[in-house]
């Protein structure tokens, strides 16, 4: 059977098999596909009452894949743009505070292989930490550092 021919749960359950949606993501997904018959908004209650859709093991999901290569409020605006609620976004950002200034200096270590010698060359890694979405705090303290020994922090 096609993809194009799959009715809408048929549709929602392949794009779960693939990988955590959020109930937004396949609300905006799916209502292309609506037929006069379907009622998505049903659709949805029942995969979110069956445990198909899981807003828990969606942000879980984000942030075992994000972590590594981003900070705390790049992933949050991750989880965000996932229509998932403050509260849960809330305790991941939480969550990924306690190791942000290490994550920031491995992110800067596979990057960078010198501290910055120039006034130009250190602005450009803080740009970089900066739009991995780490916050200033610790990027000055990565590059303060040069990400090699550790400050206490």
């Amino acid at each position: 059977m096609s993809f194009a021919r799959l009715s809408l749960k048929g549709r929602a359950l392949r794009l779960l098999a693939l990988r955590e949606h959020s109930r937004s993501e396949l609300q905006a997904k799916l209502a292309p596909h609506v037929q006069e018959d379907e009622d998505l908004p049903a659709l949805l209650d029942e995969l979110e009452a069956r445990d198909f859709i899981n807003p828990q093991r969606v942000a879980d999901s984000v942030v075992h894949s994000k972590a590594q290569r981003y900070g705390a409020a790049r992933v949050a605006q991750q989880l965000r743009s996932k229509g998932l609620d403050a509260e849960l976004i809330g305790a991941a950002v939480e969550q990924l505070r306690s190791t942000e200034l290490q994550r920031a200096r491995e992110v800067w270590r596979r990057r960078f292989d010198a501290p910055p010698a120039t006034p130009q060359e250190r602005a450009k890694q803080m740009r970089f930490l900066l739009g991995r979405g780490f916050g200033g705090d610790v990027v000055r303290k990565v590059l303060g550092g040069a990400g090699d020994e550790d400050d206490g922090a």
